[in-house]
């Protein structure tokens, strides 16, 4: 087949689209890379550079991420993102499906009228500190479930996830009911297995809203031992709350302001990487879900 001639006007398009890509890949890679080689770089003379920077300043030490790791605190804070990825991930999961699953049957009772209260909190809500008073009243402040209960399910995510449900042909639960099935093994077993990408997408969107979760943290957690990672990061960038790991002993008293750099860079490349890393294992699954689960119904 012969090779499609491009006008000299496409031609042009695609070269300045390239640039265009390009430069916005720079502009999106490049805060990475230098938090990246900052936090490899020598302290003195990162504490000292102004400018681009391209390579870590020699000579190039991993002493920053060992004070990191040997702060008791970001360990801690390490699980407590962990168990709230893990199990606030999980039970955003189970209500989210089980909803979609009801909202999407036809021959639900006042599905339409359920579904535009549902919609209206996407645009209207209560306001923070309604929110505050209702979590303060259920007793959940500085605790594990004040963080994970108030936001089981989001609405957007519902929403897709139903869509997604609405969209399977209904010859498919038909012969499931034929078969002597009910609503939890269609829902488990014919369901969820149909509409895995847009299950993998949702599963995703929560798990980046656990990891780098602050906010709600900071409103209702006065035990700092029960505080997140990105909370920690919080504490650590705008309140320079880095004594525990520049401490005299663990670095010169004379260094203690470069290193406090040093460590900031650091814990931000530990808080960024691990999620960074989950994404190229879930991106075929990624346009394909959000396609899927927004184009039909």
């Amino acid at each position: 087949m012969a090779l499609l001639k491009r006008t000299p006007g496409e031609k042009v398009f695609n070269v300045i689209n390239y640039l265009v890509m390009i430069v916005l890949c720079i502009v999106c890679l490049y805060p990475l890379w230098y938090v990246l080689v900052a936090s490899l770089s020598d302290p003195v003379q990162m504490y000292a550079n102004r400018g681009i920077l391209l390579w870590p300043l020699q000579p190039m030490t991993t002493k920053g991420y060992t004070l990191v790791f040997e702060d008791p605190n970001i360990p801690r804070s390490f699980l407590n993102t962990l168990i709230y990825l893990g199990v606030g991930t999980l039970l955003n999961m189970f209500v989210t499906c089980m909803g979609a699953y009801g909202l999407s049957r036809k021959g639900l009772f006042w599905n339409g009228k359920v579904m535009k209260l549902i919609a209206f909190t996407m645009y209207f809500s209560g306001g923070l500190i309604p929110f505050y008073l209702m979590v303060q009243q259920m007793n959940l402040l500085d605790t594990y479930s004040g963080i994970i209960l108030p936001v089981l399910v989001n609405t957007w995510n519902l929403i897709v996830m139903r869509t997604s449900f609405a969209g399977l042909p209904d010859s498919l639960e038909e012969s499931a009911r034929l078969d002597g099935a009910n609503d939890w093994t269609i829902l488990w077993r014919i369901f969820l297995p149909l509409a895995q990408a847009t299950v993998a997408v949702i599963a995703l969107f929560y798990a980046v809203y656990w990891w780098n979760n602050w906010f709600n943290p900071s409103l209702f957690l006065q035990d700092k031992t029960k505080y997140p990672l990105q909370l920690r990061l919080r504490e650590i960038l705008l309140k320079n709350d880095t004594n525990s790991m520049t401490q005299v002993g663990a670095v010169g008293q004379s260094q203690q302001e470069q290193y406090r750099l040093l460590v900031k860079y650091c814990t931000i490349i530990v808080a960024t990487v691990p999620i960074l890393v989950v994404y190229p294992f879930l991106q075929r699954y990624f346009v394909k879900g959000v396609m899927v689960g927004s184009i039909k119904g």
